[in-house]
């Protein structure tokens, strides 16, 4: 099964010159983990909640917060972003991402074009939401070729 029946295709982007003031927004109205980074419309980065966390003061709305702990608000996106990136493209396979992320214990997957433009990305969510599509379809289809036997007395 090719990654363009599975993959999310609503993607969000962020530019790398953004603040991690940005980030936060974004990460905190939407519930997903990670922001593609693009210039010029092409992929050149990725930035977790958890990179976002790492590069965040823990000291952040406390009372013992001071401008430093501010100021790590204004820090860019390329300062903590993952450049170095596995991708694939929307007609690879589905097990071949699946063994990929395994195999570099990552959590997602971009999906670019051929012009390195994201056009989706593949969460391990993706996979078990297949999964379980495909298991509600194999219990609906052995619950209609499983019927119970109707006795003979209940047909009249």
């Amino acid at each position: 099964m090719s990654l363009e029946k599975v993959m999310t295709k609503r993607v969000v982007t962020i530019g790398a010159d953004a603040s991690l003031a940005e980030v936060q927004r974004i990460f905190a109205a939407k519930l997903f983990h990670h922001l593609l980074v693009v210039e010029n419309d092409q992929l050149v980065g990725m930035v977790s909640d958890r990179d976002l966390l790492k590069a965040l003061s823990p000291n952040l709305g406390t009372a013992s917060e001071t401008r430093r702990d501010t100021a790590t608000l204004n820090k860019k996106v390329h300062q903590i972003m993952t450049r170095q990136l596995w991708v694939l493209t929307q007609d690879d396979d589905i097990y071949d991402a699946i063994s990929l992320m395994n195999q570099q214990k990552i959590s997602c997957l971009p999906v670019i074009d051929v012009n390195r433009k994201p056009i989706g990305i593949l969460s391990w969510r993706d996979i078990l939401r297949l999964l379980s599509a495909g298991k509600a379809k194999r219990d609906r289809q052995f619950d209609a070729y499983h019927q119970p036997l109707q006795h003979r007395d209940d047909m009249s």
